[in-house]
């Protein structure tokens, strides 16, 4: 019964690999490889050969580190909404608010970009016009032409985008925990905190650590849209 799926694995993920070939031959489009000129590893040694070439890989692993690392840094942060989500009693409330906050994993990066350049820009944007009638400003500030707390201002736009997409698996594994675990520690005299700190919070643990595990094993894919819509020459 797992044949076709090993098939589909073998087609789609390994078959493919043959084109790891091209890399070592001189291809021109429209040739077959047999025709091409075997090069070796001349392109893999063109990257680290020149100087510009190191910078540029320097500078796109650095900024790849930082951001995976500093989203694994903010992790904890869907755990600790959900819990508080969850502990909101009024289901008129926690619905919209469940709602709103998970609805932007659905937006795509165009749109939050766009968002964005309505909030943010200089020419229309609400927060310089905001800040200049209020004579708090007296020029306008560039907000995406700076690169003052780049790692943070992308961590911010990451994070509203996929909190509440992300405790969605939290709030199941609330769900999931024993109520009677809270009943008996209320008999016993236990507060709000004191359940969701020895009860929700051990409770969600193990979902929390095999997602911060396939999280870290997902550390060098860190995401393309988000950057290339927001870079520009000034901050690239």
């Amino acid at each position: 019964m797992s044949l076709p799926f090993l098939i589909a694995v073998f087609v789609f993920s390994y078959l493919p690999l043959y084109g790891w070939s091209y890399a070592f031959f001189d291809y021109h489009a429209g040739m077959h490889l047999k025709d091409c000129v075997f090069v070796g590893l001349k392109f893999f040694r063109s990257m680290v050969d020149n100087p510009v070439s190191r910078g540029e890989i320097l500078r796109v692993l650095t900024n790849t580190f930082a951001m995976s690392f500093l989203g694994i840094l903010v992790s904890p942060l869907p755990v600790i909404f959900a819990i508080f989500l969850m502990e909101i009693k009024s289901k008129h409330l926690r619905g919209p608010i469940q709602t709103l906050t998970t609805l932007p994993n659905f937006i795509s990066w165009v749109l939050v970009y766009s968002v964005a350049w309505s909030i943010f820009s200089v020419e229309d944007g609400f927060l310089n016009r905001f800040l200049m009638a209020t004579h708090i400003i007296s020029t306008e500030i560039n907000f995406f032409a700076s690169t003052d707390h780049v790692w943070l201002t992308m961590l911010g736009y990451s994070l509203w985008k996929t909190l509440g997409w992300s405790a969605i698996m939290y709030i199941a594994a609330i769900t999931a925990i024993d109520a009677e675990q809270y009943e008996a520690a209320m008999v016993d005299g236990a507060g709000r905190f004191q359940c969701m700190w020895h009860i929700t919070v051990p409770g969600i643990l193990p979902t929390y650590f095999v997602l911060l595990l396939l999280s870290i094993a997902n550390f060098l894919n860190s995401g393309m849209e988000q950057y290339y819509l927001f870079q520009n020459p000034l901050n690239k």
